[in-house]
């Protein structure tokens, strides 16, 4: 079938202009094709697969039928199998309408208090998107009114009939006026779809676009099924275990993005989101600083991340498990480009998406490999050798070379690699004049000790305390604070000790030897967001008995005393 470009078509110059801002220049197979008829009021059955364009098919000429001079009644009703898909659609069209004056759109859907919606559509909306339960509420309560109701869109229409919506699409068309357009898309048809097409449109043009093989198998594929609270924990490993240096992470919704990257930030990562709902230029600016290797992880939906052409990403993250196929596709291929390698890592919980997964590696026709996520003590060789790599790089920029050299002969004559990191943190720290390595494992034999093993220390390790101003006011978690160390100074995790979480300083335990390089480094840093303050406290800690309080005589206002296990 023939494509049109999008200024061929007989839209609006304001609507020309928003798909030019979008980054839209040629119209896809079902857009060429239903476009134009819609805009000419025809009913329109469109056979396509998801992730064809089919939210400008609709959506364009939804947006042309308006008379922008009724603020009030509904016009175009679009029904949804899922609220996410709602949102995702209304964000679209909102985007078309950038330059349209006098139009709203709005969502609703289940899950979200009702009377926030009916306070939205008291204000008027002329083009509703819904799931067809609350839309039903709506309608029982006239909260929509559809008077002038102009057009009807069932979206994803298999995928209702597949969730039970059946008997709620047929009442929700027997109570609109008959004297309507009524446009549907579905990526297949069954009989049910016939049977509804039958009934409520009027000599409906049927466009069948062909369904396009999908192929994915140049990029590695893994995923991961862990509970849904570990997710965060298992997008850090993840990244951490596999020197992955630029990624995009996928969100099937704008408040999962906004809350992932902000978590990312306060762990230390550059990570910054991106969703419809942002500004242009605020858009513009995160994809500049992606584009530019300022940011690390670019973290989007799936509407949001059309049209970046980045070729150098290591790694794609579902971390939600995407609503199709295509949508699975359309995210991995961001990978992999310009003949490099590409990685695609998935979050799955339970048995449903796993099940999905199932269908995921049928359609595309790849090997998605199940895998378990890195072990602790994995973690922690991997965050060792890091720290190691760290250390020689250092040694490497100091302007006398001996340093490098005698680490060179250390890997050799010291096997335990954690004696080797703390050698070389002191022999760096020390500056010593006169190097060998006779000295430094001398040294290491003469200093305290640590036993890297979930941060215990034997008995001949000194340990003195820092104090951060920031604690549980700032609802600081020993996480972040452990985070904001290693990030400052290089040096592992392991090596601190108990954390005192109180008010509004938190109180930690560090090796004595190394104290004044982690003041000086982490002094001024932010953390959460926060810029902190860290000093030397040489105030005896309290004894570790239970039942301890921060200086108020009735016991309460206690101090959280965590032990921090990595």
């Amino acid at each position: 079938m023939e494509k049109v470009k999008f200024e061929e078509l007989n839209i609006s110059d304001e609507v020309k202009k928003a798909v030019r801002e979008i980054g839209f220049t040629e119209a896809t197979e079902i857009q060429s094709a239903t476009i134009p008829l819609i805009l000419e009021g025809e009913d329109v059955i469109g056979h396509s697969q998801t992730g064809s364009g089919k939210t400008a098919a609709f959506g364009i000429p939804a947006i042309e039928s308006i008379d922008a001079g009724n603020k009030k009644d509904t016009q175009v009703l679009v029904l949804c199998p899922t609220r996410e898909l709602a949102m995702q659609s209304c964000d679209e069209i909102r985007r078309f309408l950038k330059y349209k004056e006098g139009i709203k759109v709005l969502a609703v859907y289940g899950g979200e208090p009702i009377g926030h919606q009916i306070s939205a559509l008291r204000k008027g909306a002329q083009i509703i998107i819904g799931t067809p339960g609350r839309v039903m509420d709506h309608l029982r309560r006239k909260t929509i009114k559809t008077q002038n109701l102009k057009m009807v869109v069932l979206d994803e229409a298999d995928e209702m009939l597949n969730m039970g919506f059946r008997e709620d699409i047929e009442t929700i068309l027997k109570d609109v006026p008959e004297e309507r357009q009524t446009v549907l898309f579905s990526a297949t048809m069954p009989p049910a779809i016939l049977a509804i097409t039958k009934q409520y449109q009027k000599n409906p043009k049927l466009i069948k676009i062909a369904r396009k093989q999908m192929t994915v198998s140049t990029i590695e594929q893994f995923y991961y099924d862990v509970p849904k609270d570990a997710k965060i924990e298992a997008l850090t490993r993840l990244l951490s275990a596999n020197d992955i240096k630029l990624s995009m992470v996928f969100c099937n919704t704008k408040s999962m993005v906004d809350d992932l990257s902000a978590e990312l930030k306060q762990r230390g990562y550059r990570a910054e989101g991106l969703h419809g709902d942002m500004k242009q230029a605020s858009r513009t600016k995160v994809l500049d600083l992606f584009k530019s290797g300022q940011i690390d992880i670019l973290v989007a939906t799936d509407v949001a991340a059309r049209g970046i052409d980045v070729d150098n990403i290591d790694a794609v993250f579902n971390f939600d498990l995407p609503q199709d196929t295509e949508y699975y596709v359309h995210r991995i291929g961001r990978t992999g480009r310009a003949g490099k390698s590409g990685r695609a890592y998935t979050l799955i919980t339970g048995r449903k998406q796993f099940y999905s997964m199932r269908d995921l590696m049928r359609m595309t026709k790849a090997d998605i490999v199940k895998k378990e996520l890195p072990t602790y003590e994995e973690m922690e060789q991997y965050n060792l050798q890091k720290f190691m790599e760290r250390v020689v790089e250092k040694a490497e920029k100091e302007i006398r070379p001996d340093y490098f050299e005698v680490y060179q002969q250390l890997l050799d004559k010291v096997g335990d690699s954690a004696k080797l990191g703390a050698a070389m943190v002191r022999m760096l720290m020390k500056k010593d004049k006169k190097l060998s390595v006779k000295k430094v494992i001398s040294l290491d034999q003469k200093k305290p000790r640590m036993d890297m093993s979930r941060g215990t220390q034997t008995r001949r390790v000194k340990m003195g305390d820092i104090i951060i101003s920031i604690g549980r006011k700032q609802q600081v978690a020993p996480n972040h604070i452990v985070g904001a160390i290693t990030q400052a100074t290089g040096i592992p995790g392991n090596m601190i000790g108990h954390i005192t979480i109180l008010d509004n300083n938190t109180v930690v335990e560090v090796p004595k030897e190394y104290r004044e390089n982690i003041v000086s480094s982490l002094d001024g840093c932010k953390i959460k967001g926060i810029l902190t303050k860290t000093v030397v406290s040489d105030v005896k800690r309290p004894q570790e008995k239970s039942g301890y309080s921060s200086g108020r005589r009735d016991g309460k206002n206690r101090p959280q005393k965590r032990r921090y296990k990595g």
